[in-house]
């Protein structure tokens, strides 16, 4: 295949080998527990202690904190093996590149030392609580309230979409501390959330697709969360924290769909090489190869986009308009390419026992989450 030649720059030997890690353990591990997880809308919690023995969790983090001492290539790694198997369930981009990089981005030395080891080791998970009932990609409208109250603040609101919202035991909120609007009076308030009055966690979502993955409401009502636990141990500076940490959670959201249309290809492929159809092969009929030859060139202008701004981001030199753009061009991709590869599998397609079914589910909200992708061209407007 077109694909099989080309070798992504940024990648090593080391990288190589964590791949090999990483699809042995997934093979293991999450492969054959997809259905059961769909049902339970969750993982198993013990799969995250498994990940974490593993070294599999917090792989970007420094190795003082216990985590791997890689960088987001290592990630990167990790997010394509799951798309090699339709793995959407486990959020652990949402764990590792999203909210261990916060604390050790902005983190105290005391607080760095007390949740990153085990966020690395899988005792502790984390999920980040940012969207409300009436906010999505409008940050700065953000409600929720943390009063200070002595040596603790007071959080009262509710926050949904939340991934990992069943299994953390660390919790990053975006929560109003000022009486400044807009984006001046937010700060991060990091809540531990076992046995924790007035934490309370809502329904579990019914979504089109993502079924494994762990998505619910989450409300608190007087909830107390010591005063130390504010990410960097000041107020105010919520805002500017997020901003500066989005770009490599859009860019984690590129890396993902790039490799989700790459593998709807080949499936695809395959599938077209071996069904009959009409007394033929169905890759014999020129519209399946027109189509398949459309998605392989997009699919592949999609990785040489992921692989631009990955070395990028590995150099320190990656900027926030062009994560933007690469996360609304790679999620338009691969929801036009499963939509294409799901057509050549006509109605078996259409079945959750095929992976290219719950791809071609899970693609519509890449499109959404991680601010929508017309907030991300608005970005990209912006700085042209």
């Amino acid at each position: 295949m077109i694909m099989d030649n080309h070798r992504s720059p940024w990648l090593t030997e080391e990288l190589d080998d964590l791949r090999d890690l990483a699809r042995t353990f997934l093979d293991q591990n999450s492969r054959p527990h997809h259905a059961r997880w769909a049902q339970q809308h969750c993982v198993d919690r013990e799969f995250w202690r498994q990940a974490g023995a593993a070294g599999l969790l917090c792989i970007s983090i420094p190795e003082e904190y216990g985590g791997g001492g890689g960088t987001f290539a290592h990630e990167a790694v990790i997010i394509e093996e799951q798309a090699r198997i339709a793995d959407s369930a486990w959020a652990n981009v949402v764990h590792s590149a999203i909210v261990a990089h916060y604390i050790a981005a902005f983190g105290t030395e005391a607080q760095k030392q007390r949740w990153l080891p085990g966020m690395a080791d899988g005792s502790l998970v984390g999920a980040i609580a940012m969207t409300e009932p009436s906010t999505g990609s409008d940050l700065q409208s953000v409600r929720t309230q943390a009063r200070r109250d002595g040596d603790a603040y007071v959080v009262n609101g509710s926050k949904t979409f939340i991934s990992n919202a069943t299994d953390c035991d660390l919790l990053i909120i975006a929560a109003r501390t000022g009486a400044d609007k807009g984006g001046k009076g937010l700060s991060l308030i990091v809540a531990e959330t076992a046995g924790l009055a007035g934490f309370e966690r809502g329904r579990i979502l019914e979504k089109i697709g993502m079924h494994g993955q762990d998505t619910r409401e989450l409300s608190f009502v007087d909830m107390r969360v010591p005063a130390e636990n504010v990410l960097g141990g000041i107020e105010g500076r919520g805002f500017i924290q997020l901003m500066q940490q989005l770009p490599q959670e859009r860019l984690a959201i590129a890396v993902a769909s790039a490799a989700e249309s790459e593998y709807a290809v080949r499936e695809a492929t395959a599938y077209a090489k071996d069904r009959d159809a009409f007394g033929q092969k169905l890759m014999s009929f020129q519209n399946t190869r027109f189509v398949l030859a459309e998605s392989a060139a997009d699919s592949l202008a999609a990785r040489t986009l992921v692989d631009h701004c990955i070395a990028l981001h590995v150099a320190g030199a990656l900027d926030a308009p062009t994560a933007s753009l690469a996360k609304f061009w790679c999620t338009d991709v691969q929801s036009k390419v499963t939509d294409r590869c799901l057509q050549v599998f006509g109605g078996y397609g259409y079945m959750t026992e095929y992976p290219i079914a719950r791809r071609y589910a899970a693609a519509r909200v890449q499109k959404i989450y991680g601010g929508t992708n017309e907030i991300m061209k608005e970005l990209v407007a912006h700085s042209l």
